[in-house]
């Protein structure tokens, strides 16, 4: 039976959602040989800092983990890295689910496909947070005066993401197109458009929570939403998409580990239980909190199957919006 999105969002946000490979015994997970390496596809940040934290405390996959950050070509150069690298458990990937489900539709020329991988397991997820700041009037506060705003202020109906062809970018352009106005997209790298945000740059921004976190508790940007299938944590008085009406918006961003497809089934296994075993360490759990993501686990067979299932619900909004697949 095919897994739905809905299905994984639900148990991921209930964190229910445990790795099977939780009860191979620790004895199994024998100490690499050699040298592991673990490629992110960004500078540093969110997504090399999740991948260190769990790498330290991977203690029985190998004696040395090194976190190498490989970025350019929007991440691309470290996926096409460890799809060349030897299937012997010690070179894997660290990425959002993205670079799987959502970029075969973005790219024209790919030098890679899902299938070329071995999901392990995914580690944490984040929802978006939608906020606007200073250019948007302060009795803005809801995500129906947002709309109402930017339909009498078109000029100035703006967001930002970490970049066009991301999932954040077609997150907006959903927004804008279920919400009746026109909503531009102004992409950046990294952080960028926070810094815009702040300096009232642009209107609004749609980025993770992480992003802009601080900035949200101290009042310099109001936060309207978040697009996970309940309310997160960290911003517990901010309501979702679905209560907001926009329920189409809904969606999380998994981190999670990849190997070559030629990988050994006893080696995935092995990496797969070191993973979990880290993620039940305090040390993980605390700093997972300090980076605003939460735990979350999808079972290895659910992890092949939401992957097919997202890339498939990917491609209709892709599409829906106009999006030319560029180089």
């Amino acid at each position: 039976m095919m897994i739905t999105r809905r299905d994984v969002l639900t148990a991921s946000a209930a964190g229910v959602a445990l790795s099977a490979a939780c009860l191979v015994p620790r004895a199994l997970a024998q100490t690499l040989a050699k040298t592991a390496h673990i490629l992110t596809g960004f500078t540093p940040g969110l997504q090399d800092g999740l991948a260190r934290l769990v790498a330290g405390q991977m203690k029985d996959y190998a004696e040395t983990i090194v976190v190498e950050n490989r970025p350019g070509a929007a991440g691309r150069i470290a996926v096409e890295a460890v799809k060349t690298a030897d299937a012997d458990g010690s070179m894997m990937l660290f990425a959002p689910l993205g670079f799987m489900m959502l970029f075969p539709h973005v790219y024209k020329t790919l030098r890679y496909q899902p299938r070329d991988f071995t999901p392990v397991s995914t580690v944490a997820s984040t929802p978006t947070l939608l906020t606007v700041g200073s250019k948007v009037p302060a009795d803005v506060t809801t995500v129906v005066d947002f709309v109402a705003w930017c339909r009498a202020n078109p000029k100035f109906a703006t967001y930002g993401t970490a970049g066009a062809g991301t999932t954040l970018h077609f997150l907006g352009a959903t927004f804008g197109r279920t919400a009746g106005f026109d909503f531009l997209h102004v992409p950046y790298q990294g952080n960028g458009a926070i810094q815009d945000l702040v300096k009232g740059e642009i209107a609004s921004a749609i980025m993770p929570v992480g992003s802009s976190l601080g900035l949200v508790r101290s009042g310099q940007l109001r936060a309207l939403a978040t697009t996970g299938p309940r309310r997160c944590p960290f911003v517990p008085a901010v309501p979702t998409v679905r209560e907001a009406g926009y329920p189409s918006l809904e969606d999380l961003t998994w981190y999670a580990f990849f190997v070559p497809a030629k990988t050994p089934a006893s080696i995935v296994e092995k990496l797969n239980a070191a993973i979990q075993a880290a993620m039940r360490t305090d040390e993980v759990r605390a700093g997972m909190e300090k980076l605003a993501v939460e735990p979350d686990a999808v079972a290895m067979g659910d992890f092949a199957r939401l992957i097919a299932s997202e890339s498939d619900r990917w491609k209709e909004i892709v599409q829906a919006t106009g999006f030319v697949p560029t180089d």
